[in-house]
């Protein structure tokens, strides 16, 4: 595998890395608790607003970070074939790639569950026909959600620092 592709293609996978991590720590642990106590309820058209620019471009990231993924592994001397669990190397990305995947499993239940739940939460308070109690439940559920998926990311980038030690 020539070197200029391989560094082009580590350089592409920690720059998509970066932006999905460094965007879902942001908005988790600055942005949106920072939205909902300057803006209270008004905070949900901002954090939708933050959400439709994000998404698009975390979900690029996940096809990016896949893609240069397998052309990485695959010219790893470590890498011994598809689901080849025989060195310490591929133990560590065998539990990265867990992670990742329960990373891809929360942001969608966020994406596609719970954020749309809130929104319609949001419309039905601003009539006057809201549930305060299940706004609040579905705010928990994603700040848990946000939180777990902060876990999972570290997890990630623990496994990537010990399989490029070893």
């Amino acid at each position: 595998m020539s070197p200029s592709l391989l560094a082009v293609s580590y350089f592409v996978h920690l720059l998509a890395t970066v932006i999905w991590i460094g965007g879902l720590m942001v908005l988790t642990a600055l942005v949106v608790p920072a939205a909902r106590r300057a803006l209270g309820d008004g905070s949900i058209d901002l954090l939708r607003r933050l959400r439709t620019r994000f998404t698009p471009i975390s979900n690029l990231c996940l096809v990016v970070l896949f893609a240069t993924g397998m052309f990485q592994m695959s010219g790893d001397p470590n890498y011994d074939g598809l689901m080849q669990i025989t060195n310490p190397w591929s133990v560590a990305m065998l539990l990265k790639h867990v992670a990742t995947i329960g990373m891809v499993v929360f942001a969608l239940v966020l994406q596609y569950g719970v954020v749309p739940a809130l929104e319609r939460a949001s419309l039905l308070a601003e009539r006057g026909k809201g549930d305060a109690a299940e706004t609040a439940r579905l705010r928990r559920r994603e700040d848990g959600l946000m939180w777990v998926n902060i876990a999972l990311a570290v997890v990630v980038l623990a496994c990537t620092a010990y399989a490029t030690a070893v």
